[in-house]
């Protein structure tokens, strides 16, 4: 989910310094509109800063060209008690706003055997340990260059991270050493 910040100001400085700011959480439109100023924007994809012209603005009845910037950010949120899927776009930040919380990432392919078999346990950590982000990453080839910095050799593989360093590894779908490993790092 990106979390879109939109900003509409007036084309030239001879016109007045008024202007329009929302922020509007969707992954693919925002709408804006202030009607003390009868000023509206729409914006159907941004996923980076752009500047978008004929953004119409409306007063007096009078249309006039407006310049829009648009700032996305991603959506940093992990839901407690679930697993959040990240990609390599969406990791880091959502780490980094856990804060001290501990952070398990779980790194899979779509195609592994033993991946398929751990997800539904990995689920049922994540419904217990409540003060524990769970994520989990799809080494696909999309995702690679984060995996590649991770330093993934096998699938599946599960990092542990504790202020945002890796701390522990387990290799493989060893539910007993991964509850092991999540004990060890929450408890220091």
């Amino acid at each position: 989910m990106l979390l879109l910040q939109l900003s509409v100001s007036p084309p030239s400085a001879g016109r007045s310094s008024s202007s329009l700011s929302c922020t509007e959480a969707h992954p693919t439109a925002a709408f804006c509109r202030v009607s003390s100023t009868s000023k509206s924007c729409f914006l159907l994809e941004s996923s980076s800063l752009k500047t978008v012209k004929s953004i119409s603005r409306t007063k007096n009845n009078k249309r006039n060209g407006a310049v829009l910037k648009v700032r996305s950010s991603l959506d940093t949120a992990a839901t407690v008690g679930k697993v959040t899927e990240v990609t390599k776009d969406t990791f880091w930040p959502i780490v980094n706003a856990a804060g001290d919380k501990t952070v398990v990432l779980d790194m899979y392919t779509q195609w592994c055997g033993p991946c398929k078999v751990i997800a539904p346990r990995f689920q049922e950590l994540s419904e217990k340990y409540l003060d524990v982000v769970f994520l989990k990453l799809d080494c696909n080839q999309e995702n690679k260059p984060l995996a590649k910095e991770l330093g993934i050799r096998v699938v599946p593989t599960f990092k542990i991270l504790k202020h945002k360093k890796i701390v522990k590894e387990v290799t493989g779908a060893k539910l007993e050493d991964l509850v092991l490993a999540i004990d060890t790092v929450r408890s220091t």
